[in-house]
């Protein structure tokens, strides 16, 4: 063994990671627009390529077990390929909230809207920006990159809050609204899991570079 052949292997972890990472932030984007454009063609290409996600995390794990297990690599090396491990299953994770997502926009296709889709194109297009944002603190082993995503997580929170108390407002004002309330309010609840599980990146970031465990949501929460 080389160290050249482990690095090459390393960089090619990081491609691996970097292009399921795209794939999933197409996910959240497509799942987004299947739902407020009514476009089940987007909703069926997102359920669809959920499994490529799914194989995707498995191809990844054979790859960092084998690194480890045949490698032998140590220190710094070590831990971004443990944190690896981590971070897929966390990916894979975020893909079944999108094609759950795609799931409601086929099932809500027939139905008015009972309000115009504000607040909910606005976290997805956050869920993608932390996606981004906690990948490339990974790969760059940025802790200062990884806790902008505390703030990151407090604008999902607030945005969460405001579409499930107008849904709400909807569903009480007319019974015949509860379904889809329901439906919209599922919606922003997995666009705030993707926003959990990309703080859960930036946590094994940090505790990959300084060694140390941050809470993200619980700094987001917390009153100043």
């Amino acid at each position: 063994m080389t160290i050249d052949s482990l690095e090459k292997q390393l960089e090619q972890l990081r491609e691996e990671i970097l292009t399921m990472g795209s794939l999933l932030q197409e996910q959240i984007y497509k799942a987004n627009r299947s739902l407020t454009e009514k476009n089940m063609e987007l909703a069926r290409e997102v359920i669809a390529k959920d499994d490529i996600i799914d194989q995707m995390e498995l191809d990844i794990e054979q790859q960092c077990l084998y690194l480890i297990a045949l490698k032998q690599p140590m220190a710094r090396d070590l831990r971004f390929i443990g944190t690896a491990l981590r971070i897929i299953v966390d990916f894979e994770r975020m893909g079944d909230h999108a094609e759950s997502i795609a799931t409601i926009a086929i099932d809500l296709y027939d139905q008015t809207y009972m309000k115009p889709l504000i607040d909910i194109p606005k976290m997805a297009q956050l869920a993608q920006d932390m996606v981004v944002t906690a990948m490339q603190a990974y790969i760059n082993g940025d802790v200062k990159l990884a806790m902008t995503l505390v703030d990151m997580e407090k604008e999902m929170d607030h945005l969460y809050g405001l579409v499930f108390h107008e849904c709400l407002s909807y569903m009480m004002r007319d019974q015949g609204n509860i379904p889809q309330g329901t439906a919209l309010i599922l919606v922003a609840g997995h666009l705030e899991r993707i926003a959990d599980h990309a703080t859960n990146l930036g946590e094994m970031v940090i505790y990959m570079v300084e060694g140390r465990r941050v809470d993200i949501n619980v700094i987001a929460r917390s009153p100043k």
